[in-house]
């Protein structure tokens, strides 16, 4: 008796869906990509090029950036942000994972209600938070310093939630092993704890550090002085002149201040995938 083939038929079906799904994904890297590549190759235009939003420079220069080395106190503002950015990411790498080990480890009272107010806070806008935080900070005399840039930020809601979520996939009996051979809390969480870890404390570093390093409105209020300023203000404050924007600067600024951010995530990008995977398993 014959038989009919119908696997060519699915077969093309296939590769014709697979070829949308090529296409669409195509689109969307060039949609993220292009506006990053744009400002990488307007950042060696002239003033005037940039101004026309052309995409390969008729003239190439690297006047913008002998500008932002020479105009801008460079190395005094980086290390602003290299500073802050650092003591944000450490505090939460600590904070938030010793408040994910108690919540997903630690029966203790009131326990539910900690974690209902750390989801409540999630859905807080930062603004709403921001007048509240500044006042809080100036009365405490800490604005134009460092602790001022850094203390709000030790500890951050979404931190605790991705730490939490991620802890309750290591086994209690693996703690509780720990426990009978006389451990104490302290260093099982030290030992035992913070290792497993590595991807989900990798996935909240990189967030971390990128949005602190980013972080524009809360330096420009607190930093009162050119010595406190972070690179983004300093760009921001350098680059509007008398009735112009200096674009070049602003774009060569741009570029740098990117350039920390993506060596981070190339770094830990298999730590950051594997977080991302694994986090809210259980």
């Amino acid at each position: 008796m014959a038989t009919v083939d119908t696997s060519a038929p699915l077969r093309g079906r296939d590769r014709a869906a697979r070829i949308v799904l090529y296409g669409i994904l195509i689109v969307g890297l060039l949609a993220v990509v292009g506006p990053f590549l744009w400002m990488l190759l307007s950042s060696v235009k002239p003033e005037g090029e940039i101004r026309d939003v052309t995409w390969l420079p008729e003239t190439w220069t690297l006047e913008n950036y002998r500008s932002l080395f020479t105009t801008l106190d460079f190395p005094k503002f980086f290390a602003n942000s290299v500073i802050v950015a650092l003591l944000v990411t450490a505090g939460n790498l600590v904070f938030c994972s010793a408040l994910g080990y108690a919540l997903a480890k630690l029966p203790f009272p009131g326990r539910r209600v900690v974690f209902l107010l750390v989801l409540g806070t999630l859905m807080v806008p930062g603004m709403v938070t921001f007048v509240p935080q500044f006042v809080l900070v100036s009365n405490m005399g800490l604005t134009n310093t460092y602790a001022g840039l850094v203390l709000p930020f030790l500890a951050g809601p979404f931190g605790v939630f991705l730490m939490r979520q991620f802890l309750l996939s290591i086994p209690d009996d693996l703690l509780e092993a720990a426990r009978v051979d006389g451990a104490g809390e302290f260093r099982i969480f030290w030992r035992i704890v913070l290792p497993l870890c590595r991807p989900a404390l990798a996935t909240l570093g990189i967030l971390t550090f990128i949005a602190s390093w980013n972080n524009f409105l809360w330096p420009l209020v607190v930093a009162t002085t050119e010595d406190r300023y972070t690179l983004p203000v300093a760009l921001a404050l350098y680059s509007v002149g008398q009735n112009r924007i200096d674009f070049g600067l602003l774009l060569a600024g741009a570029v740098v201040v990117v350039v920390p951010a993506l060596i981070v995530f190339l770094l830990l990008q298999r730590y950051f995938l594997r977080g991302i995977a694994t986090t809210g398993l259980k």
